[in-house]
């Protein structure tokens, strides 16, 4: 029986090389694409159409765009549009942004439990073809639909996952969503806590574990030289570890390491400030938080988190072969 697996695409690599990459993993069994929508760096929306222009069976994912920037009338329009491009292959993951970048653009994350349940409960109701009104704190609308004319009036099959990190988000998730995307850059055991609090929120509405789906980001840098894979890993945890607090706090990192290398780097962090941190992350804390290494020690360390509730990893290629990465995790 064939293994879930997904890939993750961020702006690592050149947009249209992302396309063959995308179709790759199709070829090989890949259950689905999820594009990042994180840093001011590139949209999701785009990517996301574009590999779902260019493949057959593929699902395609946000993972996340956050619940601040959109109006919700906009978002139900946007997954719609997407599902009349790809239909029944979108996923829509979506988090709560993180600070400071929410901040300096100039959002207030106030209250993100009722901004993300406001959210989640609107953009489902569009989605089935629902006429809503409702006024909320953070979403207040009044007798609107998606207001098709020409095409599918049907109710769209559209999953909402949440990104959730924090315990309460994990709850909330459990609670409300289709499903979670569990954050990268923690260690396998991270997961025992997300089970739980996922479980407790499935409770409030009257299912149970099983009923979520739980995908998992997982850093992933394959090679056969396993040093260079490790040094991959290294630049992109030196530059998270600095620039995303709620990832750092998850993983477990020291407070004095992340304050280190927050001195060195800027925002945005250059090439060269992430060549003079990355000595500070140790090799121990790589091979905790990635699945980095050959393409042995790879599929290992993805057992381990799929042996503690992730349903499917999603897979960061952070450098080297994308194709090697696909090869290895191949379901076809």
């Amino acid at each position: 029986m064939s293994e879930r697996v997904a890939l993750y695409l961020q702006d690592a690599h050149d947009l249209r090389d992302g396309l063959d990459y995308v179709q790759y993993a199709e070829k090989r069994g890949f259950e689905a694409v999820w594009q990042a929508e994180s840093r001011l760096v590139r949209d999701a929306i785009v990517p996301m159409a574009a590999y779902a222009a260019v493949t057959e069976r593929l699902k395609v994912g946000s993972g996340v765009i956050n619940n601040w920037t959109r109006n919700i009338g906009l978002l139900a329009a946007t997954f719609l549009t997407l599902d009349d491009l790809a239909p029944d292959r979108v996923i829509c993951g979506i988090g709560a942004w993180w600070d400071p970048l929410a901040r300096d653009v100039g959002i207030e994350r106030r209250k993100p439990l009722t901004a993300m349940r406001e959210t989640v409960e609107i953009l489902r109701r569009l989605l089935n073809m629902e006429r809503v009104t409702y006024h909320g704190e953070f979403v207040s609308v009044e007798g609107i639909e998606l207001d098709i004319v020409h095409g599918r009036r049907e109710p769209r099959n559209v999953p909402i996952m949440i990104g959730a990190t924090g315990d309460k988000m994990m709850e909330l998730t459990g609670e409300i969503a289709d499903g979670v995307v569990l954050n990268y850059c923690v260690p396998p055991e991270y997961n025992n806590r997300a089970m739980e609090l996922l479980e407790r929120g499935a409770k409030k509405s009257g299912r149970t574990l099983d009923d979520i789906d739980r995908p998992q980001l997982v850093v992933c840098s394959v090679d056969y030289d396993q040093e260079r894979a490790m040094d991959t890993t290294r630049e992109l945890l030196t530059q998270y570890l600095a620039q995303q607090p709620h990832i750092a706090k998850a993983s477990g990192v020291s407070q004095e390491v992340v304050s280190e290398i927050h001195s060195i780097l800027g925002w945005p962090a250059t090439k060269e400030q992430i060549q003079e941190a990355k000595h500070l992350v140790p090799d121990e804390l790589i091979l905790r938080i990635s699945a980095s290494g050959t393409p042995d020690e790879a599929r290992a360390k993805v057992d381990e988190y799929r042996r503690n509730g992730c349903t499917c990893p999603i897979l960061y290629p952070v450098g080297g072969d994308v194709n090697l990465l696909i090869d290895t995790f191949a379901q076809e």
